[in-house]
């Protein structure tokens, strides 16, 4: 790479294999993945995302299937999002609800909520025997800059700790932007809405921080777990060229 080159300049891009796919069970799915051993990976990820990728762990990738073109790589402009009356509820419902940034470091209070989750909401579907080894694999990137979104019930008066841990936002900082990674929260607390709380708070976060965009990975139309996010508006899609407004 010569000394007018971008950290872009000579990418290797994979094509994975046929792998079952995570969201349709009867689907085959590819991937492409870019040089997991590219030493400029933490450089090149910010253009990565901008181009439709995602990261998993210490993987960068984009879905890349033939006869399938359901994922689509959707980001939030920060300024111009304005919550639909849905979303003011769930904030007026956890107003007392605390947010705190804190290190991407697996503590067993993270774990613990983490495997409840699992076994709640992916029970057999291969997730839910994942361990503290699969935890960091999946959620800690040895090379991104990750922080733990935590959204906590406020502390009992003297009791010199913080409040019951509700839900854990991990997220990707990079220039200009945030990326929303994976969310897991308490499974007894649903009627919470704290997979849309935790969107709501990494907005205020990346608006009292002046940037520009939240990343949410894919959304799928008519999957149950991934359609949610067409309700945060203005909402854009990236079309494999360029970021499009979303259609209402």
């Amino acid at each position: 790479m010569g000394h007018d080159s971008t950290p872009a300049d000579d990418l290797r891009l994979y094509q994975t294999g046929a792998h079952p796919c995570g969201y349709w069970p009867d689907r085959e799915a590819r991937d492409l993945v870019l040089d997991p051993r590219d030493p400029r990976l933490g450089r090149i990820y910010p253009q990565a995302l901008a181009w439709g990728f995602r990261r998993s762990g210490d993987i960068v990738y984009r879905p890349y299937c033939e006869a399938c073109h359901a994922c689509v790589a959707v980001r939030i402009p920060v300024e111009r999002f304005q919550p639909d009356r849905s979303q003011r509820r769930c904030l007026r419902r956890n107003s007392e609800v605390v947010a705190r940034v804190a290190p991407a470091e697996r503590t067993d209070e993270h774990f613990d909520l983490y495997h409840r989750y699992l076994l709640a909401r992916h029970r057999d579907g291969g997730m839910d025997d994942h361990g503290t080894t699969e935890f960091d694999q999946f959620l800690v990137g040895a090379w991104s800059d990750t922080r733990f979104l935590e959204l906590r019930e406020p502390a009992a008066p003297g009791s010199g700790g913080p409040g019951r841990l509700l839900a854990v936002a991990v997220t990707d900082r990079i220039p200009g932007g945030l990326s929303a990674v994976y969310t897991f929260y308490e499974p007894a607390e649903a009627a919470r809405g704290l997979g849309t709380l935790a969107i709501l708070r990494q907005l205020e976060w990346a608006r009292r921080e002046g940037l520009q965009h939240l990343y949410l990975g894919y959304w799928i139309e008519g999957h149950a777990k991934m359609d949610y996010k067409r309700r945060f508006r203005p909402l854009e899609a990236f079309d494999g060229r360029s970021w499009q407004a979303f259609p209402e």
